[in-house]
């Protein structure tokens, strides 16, 4: 017999906040839990994916490219080598979850829509890669565009509170950020992807300095006014660690504070490490903000 397929959540924006679990197929990731490290294999990561959805992921984010400070970028092949095997294990899981692809590159997320994505996550905005916003287009997928003026060789290390990108030039910040969106939203929209399918995310840590980050939660509400869906991913971030002087595996206090203020502020879309404890927060949040209970 044939198992019913599991219908996904079609999200209904502004009643509540929804969960995106990070899977770093990976072995290098900032945060320490690329499932490249160490013992990795499919059959143990499945069942981790398995309890994100229990524990309140609406939508799985899967990345095979580390964007970490300092990583090393690598070739379509090898993404793709870490990403089919996995991709089509879960996918034959039949699970509720929207599945979100984390890259910016045109052949992997053809390759990844054909065989059952949803979503594709480019941290450049349709930037980097002139092919992406019309294949988007042409699958009729979902497409977050995230703000990103990074330079890869301008990084800076703080010893056990991690790596980060240093702060790019801004004359206006969130004036700058907006700017920068519109200009991704035009590529996406002369590419025919529907206003619909596009999310805002201003790119938390991605080349800016503490106080920037923190800016733009504090004026999150701006982006907001855009009038589109807005992710923010600070899950873990060295601007958490340099706030607190905590390590990376000790800012999960620090996160949870950071996400409930951006969701007071507009956010949509969570982009998290720890689901369990940051879809409670969500929940508690919007209890109050957008009045739930």
């Amino acid at each position: 017999m044939n198992k019913k397929k599991k219908m996904k959540p079609t999200p209904e924006w502004g009643l509540r906040t929804y969960i995106m679990g990070i899977l770093n197929i990976t072995p290098d990731s900032f945060s320490g839990d690329g499932f490249l490290s160490g013992s990795w294999s499919i059959d143990n990561a499945i069942p981790q994916t398995y309890q994100m959805v229990e524990d309140g992921a609406d939508i799985l984010d899967i990345g095979a490219e580390s964007s970490r400070p300092g990583s090393t970028p690598i070739s379509p092949e090898e993404e793709l080598d870490r990403l089919i095997p996995f991709l089509s294990e879960l996918l034959g899981q039949n699970l509720s979850a929207i599945i979100s692809i984390d890259t910016y590159k045109s052949g992997i997320a053809e390759t990844c829509l054909d065989m059952g994505a949803d979503w594709i996550n480019d941290i450049w905005g349709l930037r980097a890669d002139k092919e992406l916003a019309s294949v988007v287009s042409d699958k009729g997928a979902a497409i977050i565009l995230m703000h990103n003026r990074m330079q890869s060789d301008q990084v800076l290390d703080y010893g056990n509170l991690g790596k980060s990108y240093s702060g790019a030039k801004y004359e206006d910040l969130i004036g700058d950020i907006k700017k920068d969106l519109e200009a991704s939203i035009n590529i996406a929209l002369k590419a025919g992807i529907s206003e619909k399918k596009i999310i805002l995310d201003p790119g938390l840590g991605f080349g800016k300095t503490v106080n920037q980050n923190l800016t733009i939660i504090k004026r999150l509400d701006e982006i907001k006014a855009m009038g589109f869906p807005v992710l923010v991913g600070p899950s873990r971030k060295s601007f958490i660690g340099k706030v607190l002087n905590l390590p990376v595996d000790k800012r999960e206090e620090g996160t949870y504070a950071a996400l409930s203020l951006c969701i007071a502020k507009g956010a949509d879309i969570i982009r998290v490490h720890d689901v369990k404890g940051n879809a409670r927060i969500a929940a508690m949040t919007d209890a109050v903000v957008r009045e739930t209970q």
